[in-house]
């Protein structure tokens, strides 16, 4: 219980804030998960994170779908826990890690067996880039189940307050993976050189330990883990309710992921040099966006229990001040994009030939930085009330609105940066429309509770 922070007493910030930290580091070190991967990557060539750049869009995806599994378990737990139904929480958490690991397994299968087709999407141009990222994609994806249970694992200590074992374990698979990359991509000592497929080893590797780690730390939990049994007959009303929260979310993030797709391949008519670019300049941007993630996800715990405990003012403080911290957040990231583009996407590509294009990308999305912050952690707010369709609805249509934009501004004289610019303003609506619909729907909740809210801090 040491580990497990309580959410439902105490000053709102601090509770918040000694949750969010680990949160936002473990965000960090996936994030550096894969900057790692791009720095050493980045030294074989822009071929090669061109291969890994198409590749990684359907690790991405998988991103989305695993979001069923974890956002259903985390909000349901959540809420149970802050009620104090231990065990209902336990069958929450149980029947969520049996459905991340079906959709894991599901969708490892399908991606070994339908590589080809799945890369020639991108209809890339180089054979050796096209070799490259079916192999990228077959070890990754076809073994993501373990990238699906980390993060369901990851919802599921959250939910229960305790965001130190994500951040222990997610820190133990960066350094296996720091270690191993080098290793094995340029083939260091009695290792081969195996460039690309290095590189995707040495993830998987790091992500079965990291579910090894949640494990261990399951094993030790006192709040929620202990009334877990992994093993029982899935209860279909557990799935339904696991479902019925994560399937907008998950949706959403699927088809975020597609429609980014359709703009990579709009992007690779520019060449496999652009699509290193924004498969370069997305990871440098994630900075921002990862961060909100994991601020977002506290939120949603925080939110989930006082919910759960019918404390509403609370609710109401905790995300007051997750945006004084966010907005912090997000205006750092677009200085640090605006003003420092050039040596921030040196660390990653070094060829003069691209380089103009990396700055371009940075400096056009660092606009858009603090309302796509502000987007993400408002998301949350809402998830931790149970309710997941306003922000995938926000997001499916204005992130739609990207393809025919883009298909506009490219043929105007901004050409390729026409596509970066329908991604900034997309952004910066669905910020401004999510925090507006949140504050009307928050205003009719304390109303709504004024007279029944148990908790008058």
């Amino acid at each position: 219980m040491k580990n497990n922070i309580d959410l439902l007493h105490g000053p709102v910030t601090a509770s918040l804030t000694r949750l969010a930290i680990p949160i936002m580091a473990t965000s960090l070190i996936q994030m550096a998960y894969n900057l790692t991967d791009m720095i050493w990557i980045g030294r074989l060539g822009s071929q090669a994170v061109a291969a890994v750049g198409a590749a990684g869009m359907y690790m991405w995806l998988s991103n989305g779908l695993a979001f069923l599994s974890k956002m259903g378990g985390q909000v349901n737990a959540g809420h149970s826990l802050g009620a104090s139904r231990y065990q209902e929480a336990g069958k929450y958490a149980a029947s969520s890690l049996q459905l991340s690991a079906l959709t894991g397994l599901l969708f490892g299968l399908v991606c070994i067996l339908f590589s080809r087709p799945l890369i020639d999407f991108f209809k890339l141009t180089s054979p050796d880039v096209i070799a490259d990222a079916r192999i990228y994609l077959k070890i990754t994806c076809g073994l993501v189940l373990f990238s699906f249970l980390n993060q369901t694992f990851t919802g599921l200590f959250t939910a229960a307050g305790n965001s130190k074992a994500a951040f222990l374990a997610t820190t133990t698979g960066l350094i296996i993976n720091i270690i191993m990359d080098p290793l094995l991509i340029f083939g260091l000592g009695p290792f081969p050189r195996l460039s690309v497929m290095g590189a995707a080893i040495a993830t998987v590797a790091a992500q079965m330990v990291v579910t090894i780690m949640f494990l261990y730390f399951a094993s030790r939990d006192t709040l929620l883990f202990q009334h877990v049994h992994f093993f029982e007959r899935p209860d279909r009303t557990y799935f339904h309710n696991l479902i019925r929260i994560g399937l907008p979310t998950s949706l959403q993030n699927m088809m975020f992921t597609g429609i980014s797709m359709i703009i990579a391949r709009m992007v690779a008519s520019y060449g496999d040099a652009a699509i290193a670019v924004q498969k370069v300049g997305s990871q440098i941007e994630s900075i921002s966006w990862m961060t909100a993630d994991g601020f977002a996800a506290a939120v949603n715990s925080f939110i989930a229990q006082n919910h759960g405990a019918g404390y509403y003012r609370r609710i109401r403080k905790g995300y007051i001040s997750a945006m004084v911290i966010v907005l912090i957040w997000g205006l750092f990231c677009t200085f640090l994009l605006i003003c420092c583009p050039s040596p921030v996407f040196r660390i990653f590509i070094t060829e003069e030939a691209v380089l103009p294009m990396g700055i371009d990308y940075l400096m056009i999305l660092g606009v858009s930085q603090l309302f796509m912050s502000v987007e993400i952690t408002t998301a949350g707010a809402f998830a931790g009330y149970g309710k997941t369709v306003p922000p995938s609805v926000v997001s499916v249509i204005f992130t739609a609105i990207r393809i025919p934009l883009a298909m506009l501004l490219t043929h105007t004289i901004l050409a390729l940066n026409g596509i970066w610019w329908s991604i900034t303003i997309s952004s910066i609506m669905k910020g401004m429309i999510l925090l507006i619909w949140f504050l009307v729907f928050l205003r009719k909740q304390m109303l709504l509770h004024s007279a029944t809210d148990k908790n008058g801090a």
